[in-house]
């Protein structure tokens, strides 16, 4: 067996006399005989991509009083040695996220690469017995969000996705008001988000084959498709959009945090039925995404809807009055928002607001529900303290499963031209061979798609 692919407790069992003379941080986990941290124990904590947005995820997560940074990984030399700086009295770099897996005594990593890379870094972490927080989007391909699911499952390993606004009290007020009927039964949901890059996105004739000293190309596109070396690719999360390899676009991008909200207040299990059409219609830049994506999903009594749009950013309720004169916003800037469409009246709803609008009389002296879900510490702590309880947390893949699969069978509906449909009892696509292919995608070599976990 390769040694990369040791158990936590064999690979300590199994250390040379020599390397035992030496300091070692044993995995608390280990040390307290089971898979959760005793909670005077600290937890030692490790980061594979040292981007804006995993260095935001390790700010929150530093806050936390029991938890130590002891091991950090990215491919860009720079990026990794201003994190390891800033922790030097405790943290180790490493250039290899597998080595990193390796590192004695780990416990949990965050996970905040490119979303290509998500799916092979959290099964390996989870073989390792490590506890994971995943970036989102969990997953770009199908079958990629089972294998992901499956193996946090079998390992039993805590694990949260990245979709930090469902840590905010104000989606918890929303899944409240939705639950509690007072909009009646409803039959539809849409949901949406828009922005204006049109027509240039994000510039062109910045391919080369000039890679920046420090960076290691090869590992970054890892299973991915080889293509030349973009600086704005690597910038951060916002850029990795723009690519179809690196993200699979927008919709990933955006919609686990908006359709978040439907999704749990409602309890959806999968859609029956999904159809998308979409395209690149109008920006040209040296990205190759989509800038328009409609999507349809069907479930039993419910419709859902979906809009991204890249080239323009009208907002609906959400082109909010402005002193203009004219009555709304006239600027251009990212918007979004969640419709439920009830027999007794409408809920619109965005990060952080929302408007209700009666039918008639319908909801006359209906009561405020009463506030029942209690407040979070944030995504990172939630997942943190979980480590500690030995409880999964809220946005665990066993939930985001509900998510992520909607999301990626939307981009393989329009890759394909033609709708979807699926059976949410086995998981399984229905009766479209070519669909069934294409949901499991193909890594480059030498990395492999870890199949044994669709089981």
């Amino acid at each position: 067996m390769s040694q990369l692919h040791l158990s936590r407790r064999k690979f300590i069992k199994t250390t040379s006399v020599a390397a035992i003379a030496a300091p070692m941080i044993i995995k608390s986990s280990v040390l307290a005989g089971s898979g959760r941290i005793a909670p005077s124990d600290k937890i030692n904590l490790g980061i594979i991509g040292c981007g804006s947005m995993g260095t935001a995820n390790l700010n929150a997560c530093m806050s936390h009083k029991d938890v130590t940074l002891t091991a950090a990984c990215d491919v860009w030399k720079e990026r990794l040695d201003r994190t390891v700086a800033k922790y030097k009295d405790t943290c180790k770099g490493y250039a290899d996220y597998r080595d990193l897996l390796q590192h004695p005594g780990l416990d949990a990593v965050i996970i905040a690469t490119p979303p290509h890379w998500h799916t092979i870094q959290a099964v390996d972490a989870a073989k390792a017995g490590i506890h994971i927080y995943l970036q989102k989007p969990m997953t770009m391909h199908f079958s990629e969000s089972l294998v992901v699911r499956n193996a946090v499952r079998r390992h039993k390993v805590k694990c949260q996705i990245g979709t930090q606004i469902h840590a905010g009290n104000h989606y918890r007020r929303m899944v409240e008001l939705v639950r509690s009927g007072n909009l009646g039964h409803i039959s539809t949901v849409r949901t949406f988000f828009v922005m204006n890059d049109a027509p240039h996105g994000i510039g062109s004739g910045f391919n080369t084959n000039d890679v920046p000293a420090g960076m290691d190309w090869e590992k970054w596109v890892g299973p991915a498709r080889m293509q030349s070396f973009n600086p704005n690719l690597v910038k951060d999360a916002y850029y990795h959009c723009s690519w179809m390899d690196f993200s699979g676009g927008w919709t990933p991008g955006m919609a686990p945090h908006i359709i978040d909200l439907p999704i749990w207040a409602l309890e959806l299990d999968y859609p029956t039925e999904i159809s998308a059409i979409g395209g690149r219609y109008i920006i040209k830049d040296d990205g190759d995404a989509y800038d328009n994506h409609e999507v349809m999903w069907r479930y039993p009594n419910l419709t859902m809807t979906w809009m991204q749009s890249s080239t323009n950013s009208h907002g609906w309720a959400f082109q909010n009055a402005d002193r203009s004169g004219l009555g709304y916003e006239t600027g251009t800037r990212r918007r979004l928002g969640v419709y439920f469409h009830g027999a007794n009246g409408t809920l619109i709803s965005d990060y952080g607001s929302h408007i209700l609008i009666p039918e008639g009389d319908r909801m006359k002296d209906k009561p405020t529900p009463a506030e029942t879900i209690k407040s979070s510490p944030g995504q990172e702590l939630e997942w943190l303290e979980c480590i500690k309880s030995g409880e999964q947390p809220l946005c665990n893949p066993e939930y985001h499963v509900k998510i992520d699969v909607p999301v990626t069978l939307s981009l393989l509906s329009m890759k394909l031209g033609r709708s979807i449909k699926f059976d949410p009892q086995t998981e399984k696509i229905v009766g479209d061979k070519e669909a069934s292919r294409l949901a499991t995608p193909e890594y480059r070599a030498p990395y492999k798609f870890p199949k044994e976990y669709l089981k």
